[in-house]
């Protein structure tokens, strides 16, 4: 479902690290460029973000990530071959690539961590709110979840996390809300963020996934802050001190997402969530759900 808003106009979307966990395929191909079915991951994300309103779209890329930029550019002499051979099928898709917003990019340099890729789009941004979506997380645009995150900011004035609740045993593979209920449905307070605790230290099963829309206050912490873990500039870090502190753009909120979401972060997860999307998809799904049983069936023997 398509909704607009007025709160938030941009987005935000990193896109500067190594794909270490993929190589050798991420040698030279970036790895938001991995297909998922049809399409590579980085389309689904700006298509959430389009989905919602948020049509001025800053990439923060790096180095080897040219593929970024050529793919949501148009390629005439491809759109003319396939005009010319009557396949208005893949034309379309082509072209609704090239068309989902205005989309900029700049570069991070220096690989300093999630919190120095955000401090990048300060001059693009200004000073108003901002969504930032990170590649990882994939959510069914059949389920919403940024629309509720910019109202809730809207509501608050703060800062909004997208928050699922996860096994106790998984939750050292995040970082981890300690919260207070609030008196107004669909939210909750944070009092806290823990950056992938043990399962004794965890103060909650509620897990901080890639999303995120942050009052420009933001901006100002993470110039002031200490690289952290990993000797790098951790947004979690920022949002600590939004959280704990007072005034104009401070406190930190939660939304628990429930909907379907697509972990694409390792290798199994992003296999995990190709098969997932390929057997709700309209083309793939019939055959592929149909194959399945038959293909697991002969594992067994």
């Amino acid at each position: 479902m398509t909704t607009t808003n007025t709160s938030v106009r941009k987005a935000v979307i990193p896109a500067a690290g190594l794909g270490t966990r993929f190589l050798p395929a991420t040698k030279a191909m970036p790895k938001e460029m991995l297909p998922v079915v049809d399409k590579p991951a980085i389309q689904y994300v700006v298509e959430e973000a389009v989905n919602v309103g948020l049509n001025d779209i800053l990439m923060i890329t790096g180095r080897n990530k040219r593929a970024l930029e050529d793919h949501f550019d148009r390629v005439p002499s491809l759109e003319s071959m396939l005009e010319a051979k009557g396949d208005t099928t893949k034309l379309e898709s082509i072209q609704a690539a090239s068309n989902l917003g205005d989309i900029h990019y700049v570069r991070q340099g220096d690989p300093m961590g999630l919190g120095h890729a955000v401090l990048r789009a300060k001059q693009h941004v200004g000073y108003e709110p901002f969504a930032v979506l990170l590649g990882d997380d994939l959510i069914d645009a059949r389920d919403e979840l940024l629309s509720t995150m910019i109202e809730v900011q809207a509501k608050t004035g703060g800062s909004v996390v997208a928050l699922i609740e996860v096994e106790p045993s998984q939750i050292s593979a995040y970082g981890c809300a300690d919260i207070d209920e609030t008196d107004m449905n669909g939210f909750v307070r944070i009092r806290k963020l823990v950056e992938k605790p043990t399962v004794d230290e965890a103060p909650s099963n509620l897990a901080v996934i890639g999303r995120y829309v942050l009052h420009p206050a933001v901006f100002d912490v993470l110039e002031r802050t200490e690289p952290g873990r990993g000797g790098e500039i951790q947004l979690t870090d920022a949002l600590q001190e939004l959280a704990a502190g007072t005034g104009e753009g401070y406190g930190v909120y939660g939304v628990v997402f429930r909907g379907r979401r697509y972990d694409t972060g390792d290798k199994l997860s992003y296999l995990k969530a190709c098969v997932q999307l390929a057997c709700d998809s309209d083309d793939l799904g019939p055959g592929l759900r149909e194959w399945l049983p038959e293909f697991t069936s002969s594992l067994a023997k």
